[in-house]
Parts: structure tokens; sequence; C-alpha cells
């Protein structure tokens, strides 16, 4: 049994995709070519999947991130699972503050199950300090090292609390998170077309609560562009735009999950990032995401509301 399947940790996310149980593969129609053969046939559901699941399982499959398992013998049917269930992003480029611009080296560590995001961004010159920006569900904290605040006298963790939505939206607009936002909304998942292209409608719940996710699709299902929008209209950190292209197997070890070579952001309508990857560990690194005391502490704290 290949690895990548044996490590696989099977979310809530991954119980969903089970409904998409494979159908036969006789001729259901030509879908469009996707980067690796075997994504054409997880891409192929049962006639009487609905028209929702058949795009979700598209987007899903166009990625590589649903798998059938491979266990079982002849013709027995069986359940399709989500892989990518933590990520490392590794890439270049430029990230604006303030609207000044400024070359940086940014890694993005990231966590399906337990909702959580590590972002690294190290800006040109040795001198220059890092920033690391951590995020695990509605907790959100800055370090000033890796692993800060774990260990008395090593490094200092600032409680973030107010950024926290921002940054775990980040999560769900990559477009792994997306396929995942829009399987655990169920039926208030909705497709329709603009523009002659596919269109994902994700109300999006917990702690994302009260904004929506809109996602564009290619001709080869692959998500080139996600916005999102906050009931509230005065939250501007949370009105992102993002566009992916240039997919590839960015991985150091081919794991056929695709991922967008280029990524541009927009947060509040101002540029944020406009990164080109150097390459992804999709092949479930191991990473954790322990919160500090203190920040647990903070935490604890009333909060106040958007």
């Amino acid at each position: 049994m290949p690895r990548t399947i044996r490590i696989l940790r099977i979310s809530a996310i991954a119980l969903a995709l089970t409904t998409f149980v494979h159908g036969t593969i006789a001729a259901q129609g030509k879908l469009p070519e996707l980067a690796n053969p075997a994504n054409v046939l997880n891409a192929k559901g049962p006639a009487s999947e609905s028209p929702r699941l058949k795009v979700l399982r598209a987007a899903a499959a166009a990625l590589g991130q649903i798998r059938m398992s491979d266990i079982g013998a002849g013709n027995v049917i069986l359940p399709l699972v989500d892989v990518v269930t933590t990520m490392h992003i590794s890439a270049t480029g430029t990230m604006y503050n303030n609207g000044q611009p400024s070359n940086v080296d940014y890694d993005a560590m990231m966590g399906f199950i337990l909702q959580a995001m590590r972002v690294q961004i190290k800006p040109a010159g040795a001198k220059a300090p890092v920033t690391i920006q951590t995020v695990r569900d509605d907790v959100a904290w800055n370090d000033s090292e890796l692993g800060a605040g774990l260990i008395p006298g090593k490094g200092t963790a600032t409680p973030a609390m107010a950024a926290a939505k921002a940054r775990l939206l980040q999560l769900y607009i990559l477009p792994y998170g997306v396929v995942k936002a829009a399987i655990a909304a169920g039926d208030k998942t909705t497709i329709s077309m603009a523009q002659g292209s596919t269109v994902i409608t994700v109300p999006l719940s917990g702690t994302l609560a009260g904004i929506t996710l809109t996602a564009t699709l290619d001709a080869k299902n692959l998500i080139t562009k996600v916005v999102t929008k906050p009931d509230n209209a005065a939250a501007t950190d949370l009105v992102y735009e993002a566009e992916y292209s240039d997919y590839a197997d960015h991985g150091e070890i081919a794991t056929n999950v695709q991922s967008p070579g280029r990524i541009v952001q927009k947060v509040g309508g101002k540029p944020l990032l406009d990164v080109k990857i150097k390459h992804v560990d999709a092949n479930n690194p191991y990473l954790v995401f322990p919160i500090p005391p203190n920040v647990k502490a903070a935490r604890a704290q009333p909060a106040a509301s958007r």
C-alpha cells in the first residue's frame, strides 16, 4: 500500500467525500483533460450524483485532492478519500504592507483537520526581521521565532486575536480549502454559471460564519479565482480576492496534487501578495500548531465582537 495512503488522517471532510461513491466509468460524457489520467477516473461518479456533487468531485479531482482507496479487490466499490490534510508551500515574490511592496520569501504551513496556518515571511536582506503569523481555529498570535513561547526563555509569542478570522480565511481561499468548505456546507453550497465559467458559492461556518466565498473554475475544473464577502461590510480585512494560475505538481516528490504556480491576493481591494511557487510538500508533512500558554490565557479573556 503506498505510503501516502497509509498515513491518511480522514477528517470530517474526507468522510463527506465517501458519498462520492465510485460508479461505473462507462460513457458519461467526456471530461476536460486533467494533469494525470488517474484524476479522470476519480472525476467520474455515478449517474445519480447531483449536479452540485458532480462539480465538487470534478474540482477535487482536478487538484488531485481525492483518490480511490487502494484496498479491496475485483469490482469492489470503494470510497474516495481526501488526501490533503497538511501542506507546506514555499514561494518567493512580492508582499505589500500599506501599499509598499517588498521582495520576500514566503512559507505557508497548513493543517486542515486542526484548521491552522503558519505564515513565515522573510524580507530580502540578511538583517531583515522574519515575521511569523500563526492561527489555529479562533486563536491567532505572532511568533518571534518558530516555537516561540512554548518553552520558557525561547522567544516571544504575542497574542493577535483580532487577526484570527482574516488569517483563518486565508486557509479557505486556497483551492483545497474551497473544496473542503464546499463539501462541508452540504446543500448550502450552490453552483452557477457566470460568463461561461462554473462558479461555486459557499457560506462559511464556525469561526468564519457570516462570510460567503465564491470560486471560479476554468475549463479544466481548476479553481482560478476566489472572492470572499463578509456580511459586515465594514470588515474590509475579510474581503479577499485571490487568483491562481500555472497549475502543476510542484512537489519535490511527485504526489499528483496540483498546486498553482502563481498566487496573487488582494485584501480590501488593495494588493497583498504576488508570489511564484518554488515547491509544495503535499505529501502530508508533519506539522503541529501548539498554542503557547500565554496565548491560551489571552484567549480566555472576553473579546470584542466585530
